[in-house]
């Protein structure tokens, strides 16, 4: 595989540079807000949030493939480590930042293995309902834990039931000017959205509260702000943290990985670099992860690829991952130069920007979408935003990624043997529609089944072709398996499958397989044995072709 390094610069030659300098600044503005929301939502100061984006944005330049995608902070998976490492120290503390960096490089060399292995599969194992939930429960923790901020009120440890029966008893006590700032920030990023998408509403909206905050002197009368950003330029080096700590953060580490090859595998193929050709989301992933190793490093925590700051990348026209470099230049050098403009910005315009991106990723639209076409996943939604929601946010999101598997396994075994008939005048065998147009031959079962043959699946596929026997008048004297569909079979599988063909020869009944088309389960069926147990002379290309050689005399039989 060739070594990429920095080759993005190999393009620029042909790239329009105006372009992505305009895309990256309009990146920054966007980052900017953004980045110190989540980095307060994780529990860092705001400035740490600014060293994840460099980290994120530098290192994917150096490694990934997308020319579009933006890495950074990211607020899908803030509430997961935050939560979780809030059991084991105290928010905020150097304990808890030392956790956290840790964290963020055994996340990056989880990803950088999935870029050796070649893992780009794993991001398919979330459904759609069930990345829907996760989401909506994401959304729901960071309403929660923003609204103390949004209304003034001290901050509540606890589970999400009872910051909430907390803030309920000390209703009487928000603070009108600090919910003003925060709601009026939400509005601004809201009304901004609507009316001008590329307009940065965010870092409009923070300016404007902060202008109110100085003006009004709302600071005398308690509005809360971000106080004086450190400026201090973190030198690279490895987090201290106690051995007795390590197990709890793998087990931690895989689940975060996780979120992030799905989100890196969204955006990817979301933004591909030319209409057409596949993304390379391995690729991908060593860009992310070589993120999180950097942003480890530099006491930061671990990065995600931002379908948000991505999509505003590619709509602004930008051609290369120069826009990412740019937006970092410009967030460094606020860093450097401007970070006492940062000072007054209020925690309650903070929260809003984080309600703001809370309501984004909670999928009203999908959700109702699945509503109107299937009940039973919606369920499926539902289940998993209460897991997300009332355990502990990684036991949630294991539960979250649990329930996706559980829903694929029981889609497999949800597949049913199902019988053919032949379209009249023609050597097309189709499934039996119940309108009795179709033709069966005397003596004859043809069946399908439609999908993979593993343990999963098996003795259903051999209980309902006995079955079909069974119920077959006259007995059948051939069998024809229909496998078009049958494209990878296990060592169970194939077991069944040669103990289900002698059945049917001890019940009088030649078996035959059809369209087995799969390269994977041919080389299966050689070497589990089942082909002995077929015997030779019977495996066809077509149904047809396996009626008319091994039953040329059946007779056609009236519907």
């Amino acid at each position: 595989m060739p070594a990429r390094g920095f080759s993005l610069f190999s393009s620029l030659r042909h790239a329009a540079w105006r372009a992505d300098l305009a895309a990256g600044v309009t990146l920054a503005a966007i980052a900017i807000p953004e980045q110190m929301a989540t980095a307060r939502l994780a529990g860092f100061p705001p400035q740490i949030g600014f060293f994840a984006f460099l980290a994120g944005s530098l290192a994917f330049a150096a490694f990934g493939a997308n020319r579009f995608l933006s890495s950074g902070a990211d607020s899908t998976i803030a509430p997961i480590f935050a939560g979780a490492l809030a059991l084991l120290a105290a928010r905020g503390s150097p304990q808890f930042l030392a956790l956290a960096s840790f964290l963020a490089l055994l996340v990056g060399a989880i990803l950088v293995i999935g870029f050796l292995l070649r893992a780009g599969w794993i991001a398919d194992l979330l459904s759609v309902p069930v990345t829907t939930g996760f989401l909506a429960g994401i959304a729901i923790h960071i309403l929660i834990s923003q609204l103390p901020a949004l209304l003034g009120l001290p901050s509540v440890e606890g589970n999400e039931f009872y910051r909430v029966k907390e803030m309920a008893r000390h209703w009487r006590e928000v603070d009108p000017a600090t919910l003003a700032i925060g709601l009026g920030a939400l509005a601004t990023i809201a009304l901004g959205e609507k009316i001008a998408p590329r307009l940065p509403a965010a870092l409009l909206a923070l300016a404007g509260a902060s202008l109110a905050v100085r003006f009004f002197d709302l600071e005398r009368r308690g509005v809360a702000v971000l106080g004086a950003v450190s400026t201090d330029v973190p030198h690279p080096r490895f987090p201290e943290i106690a051995a007795a700590d390590i197990p709890h953060l793998v087990g931690l580490a895989i689940i975060i990985a996780m979120v992030i090859m799905v989100q890196t595998a969204a955006t990817s193929r979301s933004f591909p670099n030319e209409e057409g050709r596949a993304p390379d989301v391995d690729r991908d992933y060593l860009g992310v992860g070589a993120g999180c190793l950097a942003a480890g490093l530099v006491g930061a925590f671990a990065v995600d690829a931002s379908p948000p700051r991505t999509a505003i990348v590619a709509a602004t026209g930008g051609r290369s991952q120069l826009s990412s470099i740019v937006a970092a230049l410009v967030i460094g050098a606020l860093l450097l130069f401007g970070a006492a403009l940062l000072a007054h910005v209020p925690e309650a315009a903070l929260a809003g920007v984080l309600l703001f991106i809370a309501a984004r990723i909670f999928r009203l639209h999908v959700m109702r979408d699945i509503a109107r076409k299937t009940r039973a996943e919606l369920a499926l939604v539902a289940l998993t935003m209460a897991a997300v929601v009332a355990l502990p946010v990684q036991t949630g999101v294991s539960l979250a990624i649990l329930l996706s598997l559980l829903h694929g396994v029981w889609t497999t075994t949800r597949t049913r043997l199902i019988g053919l008939e032949r379209v009249p005048g023609t050597s097309i065998w189709w499934p039996c529609g119940g309108d009795g147009a179709g033709e069966r031959l005397a003596g004859v079962l043809v069946a399908g089944f439609q999908a993979p043959l593993s343990f999963l699946n098996a003795y259903g596929f051999q209980r309902e072709l006995r079955e079909a026997i069974e119920a077959s008048a006259p007995r059948p004297k051939l069998v024809v398996l229909e496998a078009s569909n049958i494209v990878e079979i296990d060592y169970t599988a194939a077991g069944v499958l040669a103990r289900t063909i002698m059945d049917c020869r001890a019940a009088g009944a030649e078996v035959a397989i059809a369209r087995l088309e799969s390269v994977r389960a041919k080389d299966a069926l050689q070497r589990f044995g089942v082909m002995k147990t077929l015997g030779e002379g019977r495996l066809f290309r077509s149904v047809d072709e396996a009626t008319r050689t091994l039953a040329p005399e059946a007779d056609v039989i009236d519907p």
